[in-house]
């Protein structure tokens, strides 16, 4: 399997792309910072420059064109301000489906956030720009049915070792928090599960191994 990864160097996307490798899959990255491409290698991803902001839909197909996947798992970054939520969040999200539809690339991941909702109304003024972003973003996607899409909305994120048990679920789960190397352990799990097209999961830690935790709320 070959999967395109935006924000291929962002924290979820490198451990996606090391996990990708090792189980014999090719992983490209999607990276704007030419300086990034050796960590990319050093986890076996193949990096692609390319910025997402200022690329076209023919930019975009071009990389995607052969793959079997395509996961979204870029982000502003918790330092920008309202108005790179809605160009990242939301739009570069938009322009990698519409990239996906135009190279025929059906599977496609969004790493979203748990809270995602176009009206929602956070702490501030920026995060509630960043949740309606994604809401946005998710809502678009869900609305195309040329993509198989599966929707991934994590609690928050930590850089505690995977444990390998999550719980995983298409109602709330709760607030609660996840390791990225385990939030990277399910992206890695749906990508290999097209019965998960059409679901948006909350996901923290819990009980259950990712493979059944993948495999319940696939209907298995």
């Amino acid at each position: 399997m070959r999967t395109v990864i935006a924000g291929g160097h962002g924290q979820i996307a490198l451990r996606l792309q090391r996990q990708l490798a090792e189980r014999g899959d090719s992983a490209v990255g999607l990276i704007r910072d030419p300086s990034q491409a050796d960590d990319l290698r050093a986890v076996g991803g193949e990096p692609a420059v390319l910025d997402l902001e200022s690329a076209s839909v023919e930019d975009v197909a071009a990389v995607l064109t052969g793959a079997d996947a395509a996961v979204f798992a870029a982000g502003a970054g918790p330092g920008s301000g309202a108005a790179r939520k809605q160009t990242v969040d939301y739009a570069a999200a938009v322009l990698l489906a519409d990239a996906a539809e135009r190279a025929g690339v059906r599977r496609f991941l969004v790493v979203s956030s748990m809270g995602a909702d176009a009206r929602a109304t956070g702490p501030d003024p920026v995060f509630t720009a960043y949740l309606r972003a994604k809401g946005q973003a998710d809502d678009d996607i869900r609305a195309r049915p040329s993509l198989d899409w599966t929707i991934l909305r994590p609690g928050a994120l930590t850089n505690d070792p995977g444990t390998g048990s999550v719980t995983l679920s298409p109602t709330s789960t709760g607030r609660g928090s996840v390791p990225r190397e385990d939030v990277a352990t399910v992206l890695a799990a749906l990508l290999s599960t097209p019965a998960t097209a059409g679901l948006t999961l909350e996901l923290i830690s819990g009980p259950t191994a990712v493979p059944d935790a993948v495999r319940k709320v696939a209907g298995s």
